[in-house]
């Protein structure tokens, strides 16, 4: 069972209280200078990946007292408690074994008295043989050409991972394969993606555990009702249709042939699941062996996360510095800088993965928080962030930490492209640390031949607080085995963060309000129907009735 205690009432938590008191004035630049081996202190490393912790406004002390913490709350036995199957998910009744599906271990790992790592097998050699068939042309379509476009109709955890993974995987693409991905209910978006192909040589992946989930069983009609067009014959879906999901009777009256389905389990939850079939269409972007390189990776890092000391725990270090940020700088956001343009989709992925899990108000105990927990996740690309929104980062009123992602060799190693990237990784980060003090700023502007009174005008415009904290998270390159370990990184960031905060973080009950009244307003909208509803949305309704056809 988890600790359901309030972190607030911990001791560790008073003593990081008025160690705080103590930081908070400190800048990072006397930090370095008062300690030589600050960054040998605060930096780890895991295979490949190099974590600088030392930008942070944190002193060694600082990590002892945060490890406290999460001793306190118990953390090494809800580690325990998750990767032994127990059912932490409490509001769902369900275990969280994410874990399993990247397990590759010949122990047995039972729930409810079976070895689900065997279905789990079961399931993976399905989706290779498939993936082969798809690659060497044993399966073709209905004219019998090989399929060259693979489309994922999902949303959320079925869309947002494979996405990103696909996408960050790119340079490791099959030859004469392209990923689509559909998963907004706006028409657009299927639209958009549907001119480009060829019915005769696509293939649809359609991804919903239920197969009852409106937006992407809205857009698998649309887009089995375009197949159809052109191919006419309704028993020519089972060759370009395949499902993830746990519905079969929905699925074969679909028209999905039962070998193409492809299951997964309630253990599995939606925004952790692109290790699972979710992943398929990964696995047939990149070819089935470089999708279980990706799961290595991640399974390198739940032994990391499990047996690894709390001290020594790159998952538990970066949980634990967001607390300190969140819960002791009061900070409200944190921003995801990958510098590789293939980690593009990176942030947009992580919003899902930690806002999702951790945006709760409601303890353990099913009693509002009295702290603040998940703090809004965003970012962008490098170097393109750089010309949007780092002003604000610099020189804004909030302190936004920010995690900055970087591998050292170059996919695409072009001219002096690298270095170039890399030297605008390694400045914003000191940039951020340092700042630039008035006397600096004096100095430079008088090397400019200005008037004295211009000097002081433009004196305080220029300066720059620093002190502005930064992760620096490095990788030696950008392979499936490294994707897939920094990924489980967020992941067990998530659930550390989660036991700290003794809040539930594998359900996600916020997101089903929406969806009750999408669902009666829906049936509003196509009759003459008129429900009541607060004056904003009713003249909101009766605006778009009027203006809609």
């Amino acid at each position: 069972m988890l600790k359901n205690t309030a972190p607030t009432t911990t001791a560790a938590w008073q003593k990081l209280q008025a160690h705080y008191n103590l930081v908070q004035p400190q800048t990072l630049r006397d930090l370095f200078a008062n300690d030589p081996e600050r960054y040998q202190k605060l930096s780890l490393q895991f295979e490949d990946f190099l974590f600088d912790l030392s930008k942070n406004r944190i002193t060694p002390e600082t990590l002892d007292l945060l490890v406290n913490l999460a001793e306190e709350m118990e953390l090494p036995a809800a580690i325990e408690s998750m990767f032994r199957g127990e059912k932490i998910n409490v509001t769902e009744d369900r275990a969280v074994l994410h874990t399993a599906l990247r397990n590759f271990t010949d122990a047995e790992l039972l729930l409810d008295g079976a070895d689900i790592l065997k279905d789990v097998r079961d399931v993976q050699q399905q989706m290779k043989t498939f993936c082969d068939n798809i690659h060497n042309g044993t399966l073709k379509g209905y004219t019998g050409k090989t399929f060259k476009h693979i489309v994922n109709i999902g949303i959320g955890g079925s869309h947002l991972g494979p996405q990103m993974v696909c996408e960050a995987l790119k340079s490791y693409q099959q030859p004469n394969m392209e990923v689509h991905f559909i998963s907004n209910v706006d028409g657009t978006d299927a639209a958009e993606v549907l001119k480009k192909l060829d019915p005769e040589t696509t293939l649809f992946i359609i991804a919903s555990k239920t197969f009852t989930t409106k937006e992407t069983i809205s857009n698998a009609h649309t887009a089995r009702n375009w197949f159809l067009e052109q191919a006419k014959d309704q028993a020519h879906v089972s060759k370009h249709f395949v499902a993830l999901s746990t519905n079969t009777a929905e699925v074969e009256k679909f028209g999905i042939a039962p070998e193409n389905i492809f299951r997964f389990w309630d253990w599995v939850g939606g925004r952790f699941s692109l290790w699972s079939a979710i992943g398929l269409s990964i696995a047939c972007a990149v070819g089935y062996n470089r999708f279980e390189e990706l799961l290595r990776g991640a399974e390198a890092m739940d032994k990391h996360f499990r047996q690894a000391p709390l001290r020594q725990n790159v998952p538990v270090l970066m949980a634990m510095l967001s607390i300190w940020y969140t819960n002791f700088f009061n900070c409200q956001t944190h921003a995801i800088l990958p510098y590789d343009q293939y980690m593009r989709l990176l942030p947009e992925f992580l919003q899902q993965l930690l806002m999702e899990s951790n945006g709760k108000s409601t303890d353990r105990n099913g009693k509002p928080v009295t702290y603040q927990t998940q703090p809004v996740i965003w970012g962008a690309a490098g170097t393109n962030s750089q010309h949007s929104f780092f002003q604000l980062i610099h020189q804004g009123t909030i302190l936004i930490p920010c995690d900055f992602i970087a591998a050292a060799v170059s996919n695409n190693p072009i001219g002096e492209h690298q270095a170039l990237l890399m030297s605008n990784y390694f400045a914003q980060t000191e940039a951020l640390m340092k700042g630039k003090n008035q006397d600096e700023v004096r100095t430079e502007l008088e090397q400019k031949n200005m008037t004295a009174e211009d000097l002081e005008n433009l004196l305080p415009h220029k300066l720059f607080e620093g002190n502005k904290p930064t992760t620096s998270i490095m990788l030696r390159q950008l392979t499936p085995y490294n994707l897939g370990a920094l990924l489980a990184v967020y992941e067990h960031k998530t659930f550390v963060q989660g036991i700290i905060w003794n809040i539930y973080s594998f359900d996600q009950w916020g997101v089903e309000l929406g969806k009750q009244l999408a669902t009666s307003i829906e049936k509003e909208l196509l009759s003459d129907k008129q429900a009541e509803h607060d004056a904003s949305t009713t003249n909101l309704i009766q605006y778009y009735k009027q203006h809609s056809n």
